[in-house]
């Protein structure tokens, strides 16, 4: 598949409004035409990105880059916009509500089908997250077993995985029912979903903190069958950072505008990566409304979907991205719908301006493939308190 080459609220309390608003400098000018890398001209070029849900250490490197003063190294003013699932963040993009937004593939990939046009310019999660995880003793060890079963799913594109992997086992979608899940286990503990849907950074942390009422004690992974869709041919390419393709073509300033957003969020998730506890420290104070070990076993969970990456953190691997698209076009829904029916634009991914970044913080002695992570031990307390 060719690449552009353009230019050398459930679960955990949450309570906080989707129209949160965080900004890397209160006193930062709004109107200003200076080069956007160039922090000491006095005026910083305003910026807003667009996420996919409410602040919690999912997105701990775009937050650390706030807290940090990162973006505002890089002569940038960032609003963090959340989304509590009331703001599609491609359609925000797409609308020109947001400069740049964080959105799992498959998902844009709908999106660029149905006349967006964006571009994917920076993988942040390198690997899938997400399980389907059912009883150990269900007779549920891989997604050939979901014939017959009552498999949860989120919706709002969050299936795609389960419909790719069916697809590759040969599976019939109409064979299992699709049960709808909230965003969190409460349906798998009463019974009432045979597996469900979980990331390993969130749902799968609120079973193992969980009181199992039979023992008096937390639930372990020994309780649970586990079915990661890494492990599958349906995996696909989640967490990315995306961004307005005509105004790349069109507009120098945004492009300079992308790769010193970038060179910042990079510098962000290095912080994440090296300082955990204190990464999952400043996603509580943003307004997270998870418990303290629910969040760093959160950070840490992340921290392994990135870490480490050899090419740089954010290089799209093309093996990766043809696999997403392959299981796109493969998958098929429990209404016999399809997500997408042509494979997307060259324009639908660019290495180009994560790799300027990369190379201009490699310059600076930053480590960007952070080829020494070790994930840290995380104790999940009941609740995740």
């Amino acid at each position: 598949m060719r690449h552009s080459t353009r230019r050398s609220l459930t679960a955990g309390g949450i309570a906080l409004s989707a129209s949160l608003v965080l900004a890397a400098c209160a006193g930062g000018s709004t109107d200003t035409d200076t080069d956007s890398g160039d922090a000491d001209a006095g005026e910083l070029t305003p910026v807003v990105l667009q996420l996919q849900w409410l602040p919690q250490a999912q997105f701990a490197g775009y937050f650390a880059a706030v807290e940090q003063g990162f973006f505002e190294e890089e002569g940038l003013e960032v609003e963090i916009i959340p989304s509590g699932g009331d703001i599609v963040p491609q359609d925000a993009l797409a609308n020109g509500d947001a400069d740049f937004a964080i959105a799992w593939v498959p998902k844009v990939l709908g999106s660029i089908e149905a006349g967006a046009n964006l571009t994917d310019i920076a993988q942040i999660f390198q690997t899938s997250g997400t399980l389907q995880v059912a009883w150990a003793d269900s007779g549920i060890e891989s997604v050939a077993d979901f014939e017959g079963k009552r498999i949860g799913s989120w919706g709002f594109g969050n299936e795609w995985e389960i419909f790719a992997a069916m697809a590759a086992e040969g599976l019939d979608s109409t064979t299992v029912e699709i049960i709808t899940q909230d965003f969190n286990m409460n349906a798998f503990l009463q019974g009432d979903i045979d597996a469900a849907q979980a990331m390993t950074y969130n749902e799968y942390a609120q079973l193992l903190e969980t009181v199992d009422p039979e023992t008096g004690e937390l639930y372990t992974p020994e309780d649970f069958s586990v079915i990661s869709y890494q492990d599958t041919v349906g995996a696909m390419l989640q967490d990315a950072i995306w961004a307005d393709t005509e105004r790349l073509d069109t507009d120098e300033e945004y492009a300079e505008t992308a790769v010193s957003f970038l060179k910042a969020v990079i510098k962000g998730w290095v912080f994440a990566r090296d300082n955990p506890e204190e990464a999952a420290e400043i996603t509580l104070a943003s307004g997270s409304g998870w418990g303290p070990s629910h969040e760093l076993w959160m950070m840490n969970e992340t921290n392994k979907l990135i870490w480490p990456s050899p090419a740089g953190i954010g290089i799209i691997d093309e093996a990766a991205w043809n696999q997403t698209v392959e299981g796109a076009l493969a998958a098929v829904n429990e209404t016999g719908a399809r997500l997408i029916t042509e494979e997307p634009p060259a324009s639908a991914y660019s290495n180009e301006y994560i790799q300027q970044a990369l190379d201009e913080l490699a310059e600076e002695g930053v480590d960007v493939t952070g080829e020494g992570f070790e994930p840290i031990e995380v104790e999940l307390l009941e609740g995740g308190n």
